[in-house]
């Protein structure tokens, strides 16, 4: 009669402890009191009670994995570029076997725009400085009107101020970088002097690259953007302002096919 419960009970334990020192007897008892468990349909196993209810039966054991997981060897050649990598970029998190293989920065063009406005709002005020002293000696109520030092003044510490921003915009604008390791591909994307991040996609996650140069500018001087799209979730990831960004695109694509076909990407 107990024989009989016990086979139309399925979730009752054996009441025979199993043993631990054969590990085949456990796996087949514990498979079989797997598939015994109602609701249960082979290549289906995500009830969080039946989850639960395994997690509280200590005579069972699911899954093995050695506690001391030993350490692999670095090749010598690995270790040394990682070490330089960690030297040149003490930024990047770098893991213990990983390496820089490109370091992308923008195009120099961009600070075009900035630059040029910043001469020419100097060229502007100081102009006007000048302007204004000539036209002070020739005014007879020389004492109604701001005296030229301080005009002076404040024309300086304008073209100062116009200096120190432009200087600040161009620090911003070159700190945004893009690095390609032999495992992975990292983006530094600075917004302002307090505010940046990083982005970091693995090779082996990467399922496309591209890259686009519109209008003449992005012809003429050869920089575009960059496009990096991953499996999963479809993650885009842009990189803007990319000098010969045919010839990055190429070499990404290399290492990506390098890294997922079991190729050393160094190579």
């Amino acid at each position: 009669m107990n024989k009989q419960n016990d086979n139309q009970n399925p979730t009752t334990q054996p009441q025979n402890p199993i043993d631990f020192e054969s590990g085949r007897s456990r796996r087949s008892q514990s498979t079989s009191f797997i598939k015994n468990l109602p609701n249960h349909r082979e290549g289906q196993n995500y009830n969080p009670q039946i989850r639960a209810q395994y997690a509280n039966e200590p005579d069972y054991v699911h899954a093995k994995r050695d506690i001391n997981i030993p350490k692999f060897d670095i090749d010598p050649e690995i270790k040394r570029r990682h070490d330089e990598s960690v030297e040149k970029y003490p930024d990047l998190n770098l893991s213990e076997a990983e390496y820089v293989l490109i370091e992308t920065k923008r195009h120099p063009i961009g600070l075009f725009l900035p630059i040029i406005a910043c001469i020419f709002i100097c060229i502007v005020v100081l102009s006007g400085m000048f302007i204004y002293h000539s036209w002070y000696n020739q005014q007879s109520l020389q004492g109604s009107i701001p005296n030229p030092s301080f005009v002076y003044l404040i024309s300086i510490l304008s073209c100062g101020l116009v200096a120190a921003f432009t200087y600040i915009a161009s620090w911003v604008y070159l700190r945004n970088r893009f690095f390609m390791t032999n495992e992975s591909v990292i983006q530094e994307i600075q917004h302002s002097i307090f505010s940046k991040h990083e982005q970091t996609v693995s090779l082996g996650s990467i399922e496309d690259v591209s890259f686009t140069k519109i209008g003449i500018f992005q012809t003429m001087f050869n920089y575009g953007s960059i496009r990096l799209s991953t499996e999963g979730e479809e993650t885009t990831y842009r990189f803007h302002y990319v000098e010969n960004p045919k010839d990055q695109t190429a070499v990404i694509s290399n290492a990506v096919e390098a890294f997922k076909n079991g190729r050393n990407v160094g190579d």
